[in-house]
């Protein structure tokens, strides 16, 4: 049923169509160039190719069953080759050279999209994605929120490390709980006026001067603050009504 081949030093994927009833195949940290010869095992439900040298999604096309894939850590250029992949809940992209959010519109039961550590430039092609729960954007060069509001499962977005100046288009949000989006160039806290739900708030690392606009989040249980240029104490008064507060991060702010 599972098969693990971690750290073999395989170069290429070959002989494994004898496995008729695999369901998970493991290929993590091996020296495999290209997705080939896996067209027999159609009740796979479990990919992962992380770590290797892969180039380009390909050859996928029969793993009809497939609803994890993992091909994070490789050189691909490109989102491509998923169209029939229907049944993919989880999908790992990250560190690779990928500049574009594209063809992910047949990807209709899509939970989870992890593209942290890419090229990224926009948000963008992902209105298909309705059932999505988590989506990881961080270390790209996004400069602008948008695009989202099909995305009005989503429980878990971040955006940390990007070249965000501005927190807007999350009014759609209404399920969020946890919004990441420290290291980025942020100035205001605002636009949040629909994320009641909110229990994670992680704005580290901006450049916001005044803690304000987030009174209405009864529900935040960490609030992430630290390095940015908050100056008053009086400020945390936003946050009187949040009871289940824990954790509130203030260091290294000019108070």
């Amino acid at each position: 049923q599972d098969v693990d081949l971690n750290h073999f030093r395989i170069g290429k994927i070959e002989g494994f169509e004898v496995l008729k009833k695999v369901k998970t195949l493991c290929l993590r940290q091996n020296l495999i160039k290209r997705i080939e010869n896996l067209e027999q095992l159609q009740t796979l439900r479990e990919l992962d190719l992380y770590d290797n040298q892969i180039r380009k999604i390909e050859n996928l096309e029969s793993l009809v069953e497939l609803e994890i894939l993992d091909i994070s850590f490789n050189v691909l250029q490109h989102i491509e080759g998923l169209d029939r992949l229907t049944q993919l809940k989880k999908l790992f992209l990250v560190n690779n050279k990928i500049s574009k959010i594209e063809n992910l519109s047949n990807l209709q039961v899509l939970q989870m999209l992890e593209l942290g550590s890419n090229r990224i430039r926009a948000i963008e092609n992902i209105d298909a994605l309705a059932n999505l729960d988590s989506l990881f954007l961080g270390k790209n060069k996004i400069t602008k929120l948008q695009n989202l509001d099909a995305l009005t499962n989503l429980t878990v977005l971040s955006i940390q490390n990007n070249r965000l100046t501005k927190i807007e288009g999350l009014q759609s949000l209404v399920s969020l709980r946890e919004l990441y989006l420290s290291h980025n160039g942020i100035e205001v806290i605002e636009g949040l006026e629909n994320n009641n739900k909110l229990t994670m708030l992680d704005i580290a690392s901006n450049r916001i001067k005044k803690i304000e606009n987030i009174s209405h989040l009864t529900e935040l249980q960490e609030f992430w603050m630290n390095d940015n240029l908050v100056e008053s104490w009086s400020d945390l008064d936003e946050l009187k009504a949040a009871k289940n507060l824990e954790t509130v991060y203030l260091e290294r702010n000019p108070l």
